[in-house]
């Protein structure tokens, strides 16, 4: 069979940005922001990985404060996840608004308890009856209680409590608490209901975390991953009522006919923006954005853990994937996200240049300190555990999540689903079981999330500054890249020294 001439694809090695004659004095007067979707913008763009290894609500929440966004993984019940994505909403707010709660009978016992499940610091005491504010409890009042006792017992009652009302305004709030000494202030309605909550922790993070991601409410913003199969459209509606500001399809394979399906019926579903994928051509972007999608996601096969063009010989070098997939979400306005291959800082502003508005990371930040699991020491060395998320034992615990419930881990598939293998029908469990596309491994620790976090915005910001950028957006109008030899990739690494 005769076949066209094939077209050459190239990934970020393959290529170096060239110097410009450029205005920007400073990295300093470059501004990184960039769009995730049409609504919500990333002072630093970048996105952590919905792995399970990656992101739960610890790095969801430094993410944001770094003033990028953490999607959260699939692989929870519907109400772990939506527990999560609560807690990352909870974590900072002008004004908390519904703040967690306990009543004055309730043993100290039982608020020792709800302290470390709620991750607070301190509760406002509540009658049970109307929500009347009788006093404040905190891990101070625990200890001078000994431990012993009951909430009133042990509690600061609200005639010694400093308290605002629903009129209070931060810039009030910032200046009562200061002067008074106090942590937190119970704001009150004119019935003396418990009617929010201001902590000195929130304000202080203004100034903190300048770059933050928050929502209108002040509240940080965060991410969940959704399947496209099972209960997906529950759990959906689940992210929103619990707050997720974005949802992103879990899929390796985005220019399918039912990831396509799915959106459009998310859509019809929920009201909150979608980021659909993997795609790694221009037609899968083109059609997942015609079906309502609000972001694209790009990357089929360069993640460090994924080995879909090992298994599958399937995929597009990433640099090419991201070109031809950016000129099909520019011309609709839709933001794209480069996904996988992210290794070191050249390797993002490569791919922003390329027409990316932000880079989703797995493996840099599945070594830090907020993603989840244990620390290890192999070798000398410290250590976490990272997997793809088409990994073998990924795959086992992806098949029980859309299957609802458990499922036998050597079952293959658990929704009827017919294979065919040289002319004849295979049963699951015989050849057509799922192979997986995913390896197991560990990663280096590396320290505070924040410390990875800048140093890849850091490198954006060299790179726009060598090209003449100050946005973004100016970015990707005057980027130029020349393509390399191997030679060339030797002599841009350290090279005749000893390191």
């Amino acid at each position: 069979m005769a076949h066209p001439e094939m077209p050459t694809a190239l990934t970020f090695d393959d290529v170096l940005l060239v110097p410009q004659r450029s205005s920007v004095a400073s990295r300093a007067d470059v501004d990184t922001a960039g769009r995730l979707t049409p609504n919500i913008s990333l002072a630093v763009p970048i996105v952590s990985a919905n792995m399970d290894t990656v992101t739960e609500w610890r790095m969801a929440i430094a993410m944001a404060q770094a003033g990028g966004i953490g999607f959260i993984h699939r692989f929870l019940s519907i109400e772990e996840q939506a527990d999560q994505v609560r807690k990352v909403k909870r974590a900072e707010s002008h004004v908390i608004e519904h703040p967690y709660t306990i009543g004055p009978d309730a043993p100290v016992q039982r608020m020792v308890a709800e302290l470390s499940a709620r991750g607070v610091n301190g509760l406002p005491v509540v009658d049970d009856a109307g929500g009347v504010l009788l006093g404040l409890i905190t891990r101070r009042d625990l200890v001078a209680s000994g431990l012993e006792g009951t909430v009133r017992e042990a509690m600061t009652p609200r005639e010694r409590l400093v308290v605002g009302t629903t009129q209070t305004t931060l810039e009030q709030a910032r200046d009562l608490m200061a002067t008074r000494r106090v942590e937190k202030l119970p704001l009150v309605d004119d019935a003396g209901r418990l009617a929010g909550l201001i902590t000195m922790k929130d304000i202080a993070h203004l100034d903190l975390y300048p770059l933050a991601t928050k929502d209108a409410r002040g509240r940080l913003r965060v991410g969940a991953a959704i399947g496209v199969r099972g209960d997906y459209l529950d759990r959906a509606r689940a992210m929103a009522e619990a707050g997720a500001d974005v949802l992103c399809l879990d899929i390796a394979h985005g220019h399918a006919e039912h990831a396509i399906d799915a959106t459009r019926e998310l859509r019809r579903t929920v009201d909150i923006e979608i980021i659909a994928g993997n795609v790694a051509t221009a037609a899968g972007a083109r059609d997942l954005i015609e079906a309502g999608a609000h972001g694209i996601k790009v990357g089929v096969g360069p993640g460090s853990v994924c080995t879909t063009r090992l298994v599958a010989g399937v995929g597009v070098p990433q640099l090419t994937a991201v070109m031809a997939c950016a000129e099909a979400c520019h011309e609709a306005g839709i933001p794209l996200c480069a996904d996988g291959g992210i290794r070191m800082p050249a390797d993002m502003s490569k791919a922003i240049a390329a027409g990316a508005d932000s880079i989703m990371v797995g493996n840099l930040l599945a070594g830090t300190s907020d993603s989840p699991g244990t620390l290890l020491k192999r070798d000398g060395r410290t250590v976490k555990v990272h997997r793809g998320m088409a990994s073998g034992g990924a795959m086992r615990k992806r098949t029980e999540m859309d299957a609802g419930g458990a499922a036998d881990a050597d079952a293959g598939p658990t929704r009827p689903e017919r294979r065919w293998l040289l002319g004849r029908e295979t049963e699951p469990g015989e050849f057509g079981k799922v192979v997986a596309e995913g390896v197991e491994a560990v990663v280096p620790y590396r320290g505070e999330t924040h410390a990875v976090l800048n140093e890849l915005a850091g490198g954006l910001r060299s790179a726009m500054s060598y090209s003449n950028a100050r946005t973004v957006g100016e970015f990707h109008e005057r980027a130029q890249f020349v393509r390399i030899t191997a030679a060339g990739q030797v002599e841009s690494r350290p090279h005749d020294v000893e390191v």
